[in-house]
Order: structure tokens, then C-alpha cells, then sequence
């Protein structure tokens, strides 16, 4: 058995995931692990691609083994984690009226992380927002860790 995975660890690699990288744990070991899109593009590729440079056919020869260990699964990504969402709810908990109108206004239409960022500087909640994300993340994370049964420990 794994040892517990460290659920700061499993938000980090959720959080630094976008459409160009995925995050994957592995079940039975706990390892994380962030492969490019590129990486698994090659990886999925049939035969050697001896054109790559020596430290990339390392990657790609992990990618390979990643994609093929039913193990191995991926993390949420954006998709699942929704920061949409976070920021409407972030917004919902701001308990001035004002306040909480003008970050509202802000999520709306074009632009809304943008302003959304401004707004919560302009507003100086900035500080009660990142706490805020950071516990929606890992409730995000601990759910998922116990959906897959990987143990996890919350320094």
C-alpha cells in the first residue's frame, strides 16, 4: 500500500494543470506526475522517435508507461475544478453588500477572471480570496482522492 499522499502536493498539480498539461496520480503508488501535451502526443505514437533529444525520450518513455498503468489516473482539471464557480461562490460569501455587488458585476460577461482579479484588489479582499480558493481546491482534490481510494494526509 501507498504511503498517504500529501493533498498540498495533489492541489499543486492540480492548479498548475491547463489545456497544455495533465496531471496524473498513480493509484497504487501515490507518485504525481505532469506530462505536456506534447509528451503524451509522442508517447501515444507508434515506434521510436529517435529525433527527440536524449531528456525528452525520458519523458516520453515515462508518458508511455503513465498512459498504459491503469494506475495511473488523471487529476481534475480545469474543467472539474470549475473556478467559475469558486469565484461565484467566493463572491456569495463576501457578507458586504457592496462588496459583494461589485465582485458579482465583475464575474459578468467578457473578461470576468480578469476583472474578477482587479476587483478583489480594488476591494481589498484579495487576502480573504486566496484562503478562500486554496480550501475549495483541496476540498475539490479530497473528494477526488477518496472517490479513487488513495489515503492523503493534509499538512
Amino acid at each position: 500500500m501507498a504511503l498517504p499522499v500529501n493533498l498540498r502536493a495533489v492541489v499543486d498539480e492540480m492548479d498548475a494543470a491547463s489545456d497544455e498539461m495533465t496531471a496524473y496520480i498513480n493509484r497504487s503508488t501515490g507518485e504525481l506526475i505532469t506530462l505536456t501535451q506534447e509528451d503524451i502526443s509522442y508517447a501515444e505514437q507508434d515506434g521510436d522517435p529517435a529525433f527527440l533529444p536524449e531528456w525528452q525520450e525520458e519523458i516520453v518513455a515515462k508518458a508511455k508507461k503513465v498512459l498504459a498503468d491503469s494506475d495511473s489516473i488523471e487529476l481534475p482539471g480545469r474543467f472539474e475544478i470549475h473556478e467559475y464557480s469558486i469565484m461565484e461562490r467566493f463572491c456569495f460569501s463576501v457578507t458586504d453588500e457592496r462588496v459583494q455587488n461589485a465582485l458579482l458585476r465583475a464575474i459578468k460577461g467578457r473578461g470576468a477572471f480578469r476583472h474578477f482579479k482587479d476587483r478583489i484588489f480594488e476591494e481589498d479582499v484579495r487576502e480573504d480570496w486566496f484562503p478562500f480558493r486554496e480550501k475549495a481546491l483541496k476540498g475539490i482534490a479530497a473528494e477526488f482522492l477518496e472517490s479513487q481510494g488513495v489515503t492523503f494526509i493534509d499538512e
